[in-house]
């Protein structure tokens, strides 16, 4: 394996014991094609010099670092549904290391393979699934999301038979870096199994091991995961993102957003603009996101009352909202290019009335209005209030300084460029689209990440 003296394995999933996963084996592909590979992240974790297909499509254990896979087990409520059959079913986790600031990851997989909570899956990923997700956390990350990173993806040479898209297609396998992967999920099977001294081991992992604190108290836990979410929530959508599932097995304690599947930006400010064509009641769609998240993290505090005081959780999540609105101010506020001010609520007012007039799109919108730029065209009413709101407001340091706010317009990743860098793909083999896009994605990163920050 090639390494670098920054990989530093770190197997703290171990320390869980019995009953929480199962090592498990991936499947034997035909092909290993490396389609992606995540350098600048590589980089970070000592894993520049790996060999990417033999540890991330045959799946060799890394040096020092987890012997087997483990499927992690887990429920969740899916569109409000308790499923207490559902749990790794195709993935695992592969190995743990830190990164170059200290932090636990976890390297885990999409599409590896069949698992005992495969149910009549077959395990499999298809390669569109994968450039979707490649696509959706490099735009995450790029605008300031925190976002799980793909690592790697493989094409694996199989053919896939799918419902809901035109088969025979593609496959592939995805690794992603994520921190951690304990989801709500985790928590709610060992509620429903009322195994009280794992909840307890549980939390005192993703407190030790995700968080940096040594207390073993569940009720510390809940408070920052509250935190943690609340930031989710405020993030998607100053991003403008609609993830489309947000099930609470789809929730990482550490407010790390992950799993892509039916993900949308949405052209403009909506809040009934849902990305899954099967979110027929609007459940997750782009405005009820927050609340969304909210009832999730209810479900968490369930959990926790087995092991913790009731009203003590349940004056923490009530607070949520107001760690929400506070979260949202901010990033949005961040996302002009200004700095944030004692009272921000006029500002933040007067930019969502100008968001919902839709007559522009989000990313336009804040592309245009940068750093506090007064920019041509925008003669709405409400647009005069936002211009108004900006007056004498400071932009952050080195806000315009990249050339990439010279451009005629903004990086953006609506459907119809998914649609036609995936059309490349499929009739043509042609990754040019999918390269310049990630190139373009990170030099737009690049422009939202001065120097000082």
């Amino acid at each position: 394996m090639g390494k670098s003296q920054a990989y530093h394995p770190d197997r703290a999933i171990l320390s869980l014991g019995d009953g929480f996963f199962d090592p498990v084996d991936a499947a034997d592909f035909p092909e290993h094609q490396v389609r992606f590979f995540n350098q600048r992240w590589a980089a970070r974790v000592g894993l520049s010099a790996v060999d990417v297909a033999a540890h991330f499509g045959w799946f060799e254990p890394l040096e020092r670092n987890l012997p087997r896979p483990l499927a992690l087990r887990y429920h969740g409520h899916q569109f409000r549904h308790y499923n207490p059959d559902i749990g790794d079913g195709r993935g695992f986790l592969f190995a743990q290391l830190r990164d170059d600031h200290g932090r636990l990851l976890d390297l885990g997989t999409k599409g590896s393979g069949q698992t005992p909570y495969s149910r009549f899956g077959d395990g499999r990923l298809t390669l569109k699934g994968g450039v979707r997700e490649v696509l959706a956390t490099e735009m995450l990350e790029a605008l300031g999301v925190n976002t799980s990173k793909s690592f790697a993806l493989i094409e694996t040479g199989e053919e896939l038979t799918r419902n809901d898209e035109p088969s025979p297609t593609r496959s592939a396998v995805l690794t992603r870096l994520s921190h951690g992967h304990v989801r709500i999920g985790s928590f709610q099977r060992l509620a429903f199994l009322e195994d009280e001294a794992r909840i307890k081991v549980l939390a005192s992992y993703g407190l030790r091991n995700l968080f940096g604190e040594d207390s073993g108290d569940p009720l510390r836990l809940f408070a920052l995961v509250a935190e943690r979410t609340a930031g989710l929530a405020a993030s998607y959508l100053a991003a403008g993102f609609v993830h489309g599932v947000l099930n609470s097995d789809n929730i990482n304690i550490t407010g790390e957003s992950f799993d892509y599947g039916p993900w949308r930006f949405a052209p403009s400010w909506d809040e009934e603009f849902v990305a899954a064509y099967f979110d027929q009641s609007g459940l997750y769609a782009f405005g009820r996101q927050p609340e969304a998240i909210h009832w999730d993290l209810a479900q968490l505090g369930g959990c926790l009352a087995l092991v913790a005081d009731g009203p003590a959780l349940a004056e923490i999540l009530a607070g949520w909202s107001t760690l929400f609105e506070q979260a949202l101010f901010a990033k949005l506020v961040a996302r002009l290019g200004i700095k944030a001010s004692d009272d921000d609520r006029p500002l933040v007012a007067a930019l969502l009335k100008a968001l919902r007039t839709k007559s522009v799109t989000i990313d336009r919108l804040f592309f245009d209005w940068r750093g506090g730029r007064v920019p041509e065209g925008y003669d709405a009413p409400e647009f005069a209030i936002l211009r108004h709101q900006l007056e004498g407001r400071t932009p952050l340091l080195h806000a315009l300084d990249h050339e990439y706010w010279r451009d005629n317009g903004p990086c953006s990743m609506h459907i119809e460029e998914v649609e036609a860098i995936w059309a490349a793909i499929s009739d043509g083999d042609d990754w040019a689209l999918f390269d310049d896009k990630i190139a373009a994605i990170r030099r737009m990163g690049d422009a939202m990440t001065p120097p000082c920050a």
